[in-house]
Parts: C-alpha cells; sequence; structure tokens
C-alpha cells in the first residue's frame, strides 16, 4: 500500500521549496473541514522541516494553521507547550517569524500553562 503522505511530501519538495502555489493547494485541503488536527500539524512539521526554503505564504499558512490546532480549546497545556518547544527549536534557533507567532499565542490564549510561560520567556526575553 502506498504512503500517500510521503508521496505527496516527495512531489511538494521536488525543488526543495513550497511556493505559494503549493501552500495554496495544501491549504484548500487542510482547511476543507475547517479543523486542523493533529495530524495535519504534523505533515506541516515535516514539510517546513524538510524544505531547504519555504515561500511567506507558506510560513504565514503554518502558523496560522498551527495556532487554530494549539487553540482550538484556548488553552495552551502542557503536552501543547512541550509540542510547541520540538517544533520551534527544530533547527535549534528561533526566527523571528517564531517569536511573532508565540506573541500571537500568548495573547489570544484564554489560559497558558507555565510550561508556555517557560518556552515564551525563553524564546521572547
Amino acid at each position: 500500500m502506498a504512503n500517500w503522505e510521503k508521496l505527496l511530501k516527495n512531489v511538494l519538495l521536488a525543488d526543495g521549496t513550497i511556493d505559494a502555489a503549493e501552500t495554496k493547494l495544501i491549504q484548500a485541503e487542510i482547511m476543507a473541514d475547517g479543523v486542523v488536527d493533529a495530524k495535519e500539524v504534523d505533515f506541516l512539521v515535516d514539510l517546513r522541516n524538510a524544505a531547504k526554503s519555504n515561500s511567506p505564504e507558506f510560513e504565514k499558512f503554518f502558523f496560522r494553521a498551527l495556532t487554530s490546532n494549539i487553540l482550538a480549546d484556548g488553552v495552551i497545556d502542557k503536552k501543547e507547550a512541550k509540542k510547541l518547544r520540538v517544533i520551534l527549536f527544530a533547527d535549534g534557533k528561533i526566527d523571528q517569524r517564531e517569536k511573532a507567532f508565540l506573541k500571537g499565542l500568548k495573547a489570544k490564549a484564554k489560559t497558558v500553562c507555565p510550561e508556555f510561560d517557560a518556552l515564551y520567556s525563553e524564546c521572547i526575553g
């Protein structure tokens, strides 16, 4: 049986970049039901980490999808904070987009756990 996610990843990353047109297709599929589930987040994270570079459109969608998933219930719990740490530190550094993402999460969350506060302080200062 074919592994469709692997095939799709290979096709999308054939040139090493996820461009604006590819982002539009990915976004349409992931947002078709209006919900970004954990499996879809894992797929997006895998794509982002495997790409040599990403278009600004992909980065914008990536963080919007991640926000939607993490804040589905308005709360950032310990498990989500741990997942965010792994995602954000995948390349060993925090860039400006990731800092802006964390600021947005903190502002939109109804409640955050101490682990998220620690991650936030570590990344933002």
